[in-house]
């Protein structure tokens, strides 16, 4: 823990510094490089006024009901690809057509079938999230040694038993690492959506909203928000599953150890 606090202290004060100079080399006037100076009163008063909390809200529970869904149908096909060649012959040329496809190219049709609102955004997490997932637990499934497989099959591990606590615990290191990876892509996916498709909610509206009034402290400060938000799930989320799944297996090293 002291590791990750003086690690993050450093990074975070490097960045500050890097940032600090850019907006004071001169290079874009105040207005669109402002330096801490603004933007952390910017910051302070978001949260005070109590708003920001609002958006909050709205723009994570759009990310959890998308990832949420994308995690309920991108793992199982992801397993099946990997335990099935003819789901994997039938499904891989699929994700491999779709999976390219960024996200926001879908919000005009998502407006027009699910309206302005919540159901676009999530669609638009869920389209972004589900890939990703898929993609890794098929990988982390053809990846499990066969070693652990022969052996099991050897000790008398019928089917269940051999997927339940061989090939799942095996695979889960490329699970979790995609759903880091869709969560990730479930925040592009999201702010672009609220900035066309939410109404007057969101983190991503905020930052649309604000550039229609020239207001960079307030998008960046937004921008902090996120940035924090994606380190708090990291650390008090996927960090906490790895250490306590895999982590604690010996599969993997889990960070800050």
């Amino acid at each position: 823990m002291k590791r990750f606090v003086l690690g993050s202290v450093v990074s975070f004060g490097l960045f500050a510094v890097v940032w600090e100079a850019f907006a004071r080399s001169g290079l874009f006037s105040s207005a669109l490089s402002p330096s801490l100076t603004v933007i952390l009163p910017a910051l302070v008063q978001m949260v005070v006024k109590g708003t920001i909390f609002i958006h909050i809200g709205y723009t994570l529970y759009r990310i959890l009901w998308g990832l949420g869904l994308a995690a309920l149908v991108g793992v199982p096909i992801g397993i099946l690809m990997g335990r099935s060649k003819a789901a994997e012959r039938f499904m891989l040329p699929l994700v491999s057509v779709l999976s390219p496809i960024p996200s926001l190219a879908w919000v005009p049709l998502f407006i027009l079938w699910f309206g302005l609102g919540d159901a676009a955004s999530v669609a638009l997490v869920f389209y972004a999230a589900t890939f990703p997932i898929i993609l890794n637990a098929w990988t982390g499934v053809r990846s499990v040694n066969r070693v652990w497989i022969r052996s099991a099959e050897t000790m008398g591990a019928g089917r269940r038993d051999l997927f339940q606590k061989v090939v799942l615990p095996g695979s889960l290191p490329f699970i979790i690492a995609g759903l880091r990876q869709a969560f990730a892509r479930s925040w592009i996916a999201v702010v672009g959506g609220e900035m066309i498709a939410a109404t007057n909610w969101g983190l991503g509206w905020v930052i649309f909203d604000s550039k229609e009034f020239l207001r960079t402290d307030v998008m960046l400060s937004t921008l902090v928000v996120i940035g924090l938000l994606g380190l708090g799930f990291e650390r008090f989320i996927f960090q906490a599953v790895e250490r306590r799944t895999v982590g604690r297996w010996g599969m993997v090293r889990s960070v800050g150890t």
